[in-house]
């Protein structure tokens, strides 16, 4: 009876029956499809392949997770570049407390070869922290014996100040294969500011050459300015047997001159915040042309959390890594020029370490304060750039640590200001401008040079490392500058500003 009332319905109204049948069809697919979903998903979140634990999780832009789980050519080099730096500034910091209960690092199945008894193997290997893993729920079932953190755990997730900035600002050894590793170059650099923003000196410590291998050496080149007024240069040349440096550590002697970091001392300042690590540094050098002599003597410890981790771009030939451990920082101490002297209380500061091969190359730089905040900016300009210019990155942080990032396409310059630099006359900037927005996220800088220097990079060793080879660069004049920046803009929907001296550099 049902088959023949079925069948004399579809007789009677055919299209609607069918299109009936159809939706029934479509529904029962569309189960099926959902039912294989839950089933995949569950299947996966049973593979112990996968990583697992917490309520989010944070891969690199573009990882597949398949691709993470079965080890395929997208996965070989899976990597995240400052993990340290995300985790402890962003994924665990004091301003995400409120949102991120705990964070765990964790790597999976990461492709290694490990050499053993004159053989190779490839291995696959995981890497995480216990009591981290622990916290979010994903420490794997222990067989027996114990598993906890070690000293190199605590020194990835919470390194003591020495370690932290041991581990930005060594020295390195110059990479094997080097082209023209005659132009390879590493240096401290310093800058301090008076207390009525007058006075400044700019202090390097730089070694270059082919170091360790072949000909090299070292130099002490310390500037002094006063706004609108004098600059004294003095310089000392180290031979490469009186040089000592280490690679895990800034520390850094030549001949008498040195830089030194000191650990943290005692437990808390006067404030209640713990101290920081510090960085001695003395130097004593001739003035050119001249003979008075400067004595550096100054303790420059920075604000904590207020550094760029660094980063090395490689172009071809061209090599160039850049760490900044004191983006903010204060110094005590004096400095003395044939025996008149001149004495800093908590300065305003700030410490940088560059390395590479320096090769023609040039740069857009600026480090400043505005009130509560500090920014860096910059571009690096390899000679083989073939025309094109990279966008800046323009770094912000504030008293919690880094605060964002933006890349503005340019820094508009207006070229207002004219100085002389052996005997021809050039023209500098008088004031310039940043701005970028990155979606709800606005910055806007604005620069007021109040003093300009240049110097002709076709002279030998000028406070970067190079020789007759900077007579490659198209734009010769090395242009340093000091004047003051105002901040404005929104980010993470809170307004940011403020106004503060700083020190900026470009080429003309």
């Amino acid at each position: 009876m049902t088959t023949l009332l079925a069948l004399r319905s579809l007789a009677n109204r055919p299209w609607r029956s069918l299109f009936l049948l159809f939706g029934y069809a479509l529904g029962v697919g569309v189960m099926i499809v959902l039912l294989a979903i839950g089933e995949a998903l569950l299947t996966q979140a049973r593979d112990e392949r996968l990583v697992g634990g917490g309520e989010v999780t944070v891969l690199p832009s573009g990882m597949d997770v398949e691709v993470m789980k079965t080890g395929g050519v997208g996965g070989l080099y899976f990597s995240i570049d400052n993990a340290r730096f995300i985790y402890r500034q962003l994924l665990a910091s004091e301003r995400l407390s409120r949102s991120v209960t705990v964070a765990a690092p964790q790597i999976t199945r990461k492709l290694l070869y490990l050499r053993a008894g004159g053989a190779e193997y490839a291995v696959l290997a995981t890497g995480e922290v216990p009591s981290r893993s622990e916290a979010v729920g994903a420490v794997p079932p222990l067989v027996s014996g114990e598993w906890s953190d070690d000293a190199g755990d605590r020194r990835w997730t919470t390194p003591t100040p020495h370690e932290l900035y041991s581990e930005v600002d060594h020295f390195h050894h110059p990479p094997e294969g080097l082209a023209n590793p005659e132009s390879w170059g590493e240096w401290h650099y310093f800058n301090v500011l008076s207390p009525d923003h007058r006075h400044w000196a700019f202090i390097s410590y730089i070694i270059g050459g082919e170091v360790g291998a072949g000909e090299w050496g070292g130099q002490v080149a310390i500037t002094l300015r006063t706004q609108e007024g004098r600059t004294r240069r003095f310089t000392a040349t180290i031979p490469s047997d009186s040089i000592s440096f280490s690679t895990t550590t800034p520390d850094l002697e030549l001949g008498s001159a040195r830089v030194k970091l000191l650990p943290a001392a005692g437990a808390a300042g006067s404030n209640g915040a713990p101290r920081n690590a510090s960085y001695e540094i003395h130097a004593r050098a001739r003035e050119e042309g001249g003979t008075a002599v400067v004595t550096v003597d100054l303790t420059v410890t920075p604000v904590p959390l207020a550094l760029f981790p660094g980063a090395t771009l490689a172009s071809g030939e061209f090599t160039s890594g850049y760490a900044v451990p004191g983006l903010r920082a204060n110094a005590s101490g004096t400095i003395c020029v044939s025996g008149t002297c001149e004495r800093y209380d908590a300065a305003q500061s700030y410490h940088d370490h560059n390395w590479g091969v320096w090769r023609g190359v040039r740069w857009e730089w600026g480090a400043t304060r505005a009130g509560p905040y500090t920014l860096l900016y910059g571009r690096v300009e390899p000679p083989d750039a073939a025309g094109s210019r990279p966008p800046l990155f323009l770094y912000l942080v504030d008293s919690l640590g880094f605060r964002a990032l933006f890349r503005p396409r340019e820094i508009s310059y207006v070229d207002g200001r004219s100085i002389t630099v052996d005997g021809r006359t050039i023209h500098v900037p008088s004031s310039a401008i940043l701005a970028d927005a990155r979606g709800r996220d606005t910055i806007r800088v604005e620069l007021t040079i109040e003093d300009a220097i240049a110097t002709d990079t076709r002279r030998p060793l000028v406070e970067r490392g190079e020789s007759r080879v900077a007579r490659m660069l198209a734009t010769p004049y090395f242009v340093q500058m000091k004047g003051r920046a105002r901040l404005s803009g929104v980010v993470g929907g809170d307004p940011i500003g403020g106004e503060g001296e700083g020190f900026f550099e470009t080429y003309r």
